[in-house]
């Protein structure tokens, strides 16, 4: 998730676990606690494209990082800032909690979280919630800001803590339960078009969880469409990518190449672009796709391009959208059932 999400998750749980004994201080640390697994992003210097996606993710998103690291945050805040009444057992839980609710919180999202790093590099990931959600953040951020006004000690801090923890997790079980009723939709539209498929992934469009995209994988191609809870009727039109997996054939046997496909989750096309071959990633789609029409680029894409000496360079391409007030209208009209 973004990193104001993390911080106001992070800051909620701090209060949670010590805020009754240090009052704002748990709160502070909290959200240090949420922010920490993300510092992986400091490291992306020293690395390639794929070595980059590799690592994001990964070992500060891992339990083994939350076993070690809680103990030995929790050790050095306790002796620099602890208190009398507050204990290395606090601080440990706090920094545990902290780290811990920060992967989770991330493996709903799409990109996926190497939980179980180093015994494997597989992301996990649920595809429940888009990395920007207002609907989730802002109610959650408004009811703990209205708590650390409160005194450390009253009853209504903790409990208006605890709504927006409570209404905040009841959002993400909301989004299993519209992924659900979704992916009954699409399978029912993909089946009536006599499509047999391999495996698909439904996630949601930008900034809410009302509207849902999905890829159908099959043999030589994929199907792509969307689907909004409120639509007036179940019919999904779906857009057909054939995947071009041959056209990596022509390129020599790489490592790099085989991690960025495992990556995608074997949710990719190829396209041959002059002398370089490019690999788009169908688990973020295109930022038009919603509008139904065969328009938009994709996210993310990845260029892998033949070198003089043999070898093979990889670059990153992450379209930033900037959309103006018009898109945004149609946008959220389609996100609101209107197609």
């Amino acid at each position: 998730m973004d990193s104001l999400t993390q911080v106001v998750l992070g800051a909620s749980v701090g209060e949670a676990v010590l805020g009754k004994k240090i009052g704002i201080k748990a709160a502070i640390f909290g959200a240090i606690a949420g922010t920490i697994p993300d510092l992986d992003v400091l490291a992306s210097p020293w690395f390639d494209a794929v070595e980059k996606l590799m690592y994001h993710r990964s070992i500060t998103h891992s339990f083994l990082f939350f076993i070690i690291a809680s103990p030995i945050f929790g050790y050095l805040t306790h002796k620099f800032f602890g208190k009398n009444n507050d204990t290395l057992k606090d601080w440990t839980l706090l920094y545990f909690l902290g780290f811990l609710t920060h992967a989770l919180l991330d493996t709903c999202t799409t990109w996926g979280t190497q939980l179980l790093f180093p015994f494997t590099s597989y992301g996990f990931a649920t595809y429940t919630v888009f990395v920007v959600d207002p609907h989730y953040t802002l109610p959650f951020m408004a009811l703990l800001i209205i708590a650390l006004c409160k005194p450390k000690t009253s009853s209504i801090r903790r409990k208006l803590n605890y709504w927006g923890l409570g209404i905040s997790t009841a959002y993400l079980l909301l989004g299993f339960i519209l992924q659900h009723q979704a992916n009954t939709v699409f399978k029912k539209n993909i089946t009536a078009l006599g499509v047999e498929y391999e495996d698909f992934i439904t996630k949601p469009t930008p900034l809410n969880i009302w509207l849902w995209a999905t890829t159908f994988k099959t043999e030589n191609g994929y199907y792509t469409g969307f689907y909004s809870i409120f639509d007036n009727d179940d019919h999904v039109n779906f857009r057909y990518y054939p995947h071009h997996h041959d056209l990596l054939d022509q390129l020599p046997s790489n490592e790099k190449t085989n991690k960025l496909i495992y990556i995608t989750k074997d949710f990719y096309i190829v396209e041959q672009q002059q002398d370089e071959l490019l690999i788009k990633d169908l688990r973020f789609g295109t930022f038009d796709g919603w509008r139904g029409k065969d328009q938009g680029r994709f996210v993310f894409t990845y260029h892998i391009t033949p070198q003089e000496d043999g070898s093979l360079k990889y670059t990153e391409e992450n379209y930033r959208f900037k959309p103006s007030n018009e898109y945004l209208k149609a946008y959220f009209a389609r996100v609101f059932g209107q197609k």
